[in-house]
């Protein structure tokens, strides 16, 4: 990729990624500010201010109870204030109001006092702080409970459809159709499930349970580390097993070897694979910059059709799998619960395993997205249609709710971690210590902030000059 062709991919696509993703995170900042706010209010503290964005109030109004909404300048988060506290992170509170009518400070009555966030009992301040990052956990389940219930689930089986020559799957001994039953003791329900393993794995060896023709084989196989490359020039890295999912046809037209075998017409091709089905034999497909060699074994049953120019899903197309590449699943609303449940808990997992293998020194620090490049992904999966955006904006909540969970100062983690002392000691944490603490979380988090998106430039820059 150069530089125009960057230039040409955001330049056509600027404002529209930039206002969808400005209208993502307004959603997501007020989904997790609500949480502080209606518990602060169902715990009797008042609320000062509801803010999404920072800095001078573009327009706002006053509720009944005194809360003042606005939207601010900078629309790249929002806070909730609460009475009492000096600002709007809780890095310190006061028990001066000012008195309008004598124009001066003031200490608060106690009705006042009883209004105020620091006044309240340790266990309803935790509470409240651990309300924002638990609501975007619930906006992200009922997302995924709510499509599962209305949609239901399309799934596709955790099944080698076909296996690459050259591939970690080949040099490590799996077949055709070897249904993966669990990886390291994890159950494989999906091959999205296959997928998520597979990119936390990196070239890390796993132990995979294979059913092969009703027996149950034991692999252990290291992945291939890869590199991947997003049309915007983002590089990400993850494991590469080389086996194919079920929903992966080749189209007859781009077979160009059949068991090593150079044909061209396509009749004969076709004639070729027929006399095929139900047999294990290697491949080569043109996938346009680069050829590919697989190791399949197609059923009759499921290409029966390839020659019939009436079937829409079949014809001209060689199917790979044993069974049906994908099924819808209408789900219960039991089911439906249980499956985004699972969901959320499988996002938090893979957020919490990659987080580690980055600190490890596992995965290049690299990989660590700012604003830049989740702006550039937000904009390119809406472009897939409202249902993707949708599901991306749960997966965002999730990460949202899991980061503000982190015990650092100045996030809902670190408060939480100051409650947890508090708690125990049956007195607060010195002023002074958290003092430096909050010093020392905006100075780690604005130094996470800035390497985040100065690594977004940089990648962005040698994608343009690649």
């Amino acid at each position: 990729m150069n530089i125009m062709e960057l230039v040409q991919i955001f330049g056509h696509n600027f404002f529209f990624f930039v206002i969808v993703f400005l209208v993502v995170l307004s959603v997501l900042v007020f989904v997790h500010e609500w949480g502080h706010y209606i518990i602060a209010r169902i715990c009797g503290v008042r609320v000062d201010s509801f803010s999404i964005g920072f800095g001078k109030e573009l327009c706002g109004w006053n509720d009944r109870n005194g809360t003042r909404w606005k939207i601010s300048l900078i629309p790249l988060g929002g806070y909730v204030k609460l009475y009492g506290d000096v600002d709007p992170a809780s890095a310190g509170h006061t028990d001066q109001v000012e008195d309008k009518e004598q124009g001066e400070k003031r200490t608060m009555t106690d009705s006042e006092r009883s209004q105020a966030f620091f006044a309240k009992p340790v266990s309803q301040r935790a509470a409240i702080v651990f309300a924002g990052p638990a609501i975007n956990y619930i906006f992200a389940f009922l997302i995924y409970a709510g499509i599962f219930m209305y949609y239901g689930q399309s799934v596709s089986p955790p099944v080698a459809a076909a296996v690459g020559i050259g591939t970690a799957a080949e040099r490590h001994g799996f077949q055709p159709h070897d249904r993966i039953v669990s990886i390291d003791g994890k159950t494989m329900e999906s091959f999205k499930d296959l997928q998520r393993e597979m990119m936390l794995a990196l070239d890390t060896e796993r132990h995979f349970v294979v059913e092969r023709d009703g027996q149950t084989v034991d692999i252990y196989a290291r992945p291939d580390r890869q590199e991947m490359t997003d049309n915007f020039g983002f590089k990400s890295s993850q494991g590469r097993l080389g086996i194919y999912e079920p929903s992966w046809g080749v189209e007859i037209a781009k077979i160009t070897k059949i068991e090593g075998q150079a044909i061209e017409n396509n009749e004969d091709k076709v004639k070729a694979l027929q006399e095929r089905m139900g047999k294990t034999y290697r491949l080569e497909i043109d996938l346009g910059p680069k050829k590919e060699e697989l190791v399949v074994r197609p059923m009759a049953e499921l290409n029966k059709n390839m020659t019939n120019p009436e079937d829409k899903t079949y014809y001209g197309v060689l199917f790979l799998s044993n069974q049906e590449p994908k099924e819808l699943i209408q789900l219960t609303p039991g089911e439906a619960v249980y499956r985004a449940a699972r969901e959320c808990y499988l996002v938090t997992r893979g957020i919490l395993e990659g987080l580690g293998q980055m600190i490890t020194g596992v995965r290049s620090a690299t990989e660590l997205g700012g604003i830049i490049r989740i702006g550039a992904i937000t904009g390119e999966i809406a472009q897939n249609g409202f249902f993707a955006l949708i599901i991306l904006m749960a997966l965002l909540s999730i990460n949202l709710g899991f980061i503000n969970l982190l015990p650092i100062p100045l996030l809902d983690g670190g408060h939480l971690l100051f409650y947890f002392f508090e708690g125990i000691m049956g007195r607060p944490v010195s002023e002074q210590v958290q003092e430096y603490a909050f010093r020392f979380g905006l100075v780690f988090l604005i130094g996470i902030m800035a390497f985040a998106n100065l690594n977004d430039i940089l990648q962005l820059l040698r994608a343009g000059s690649g």
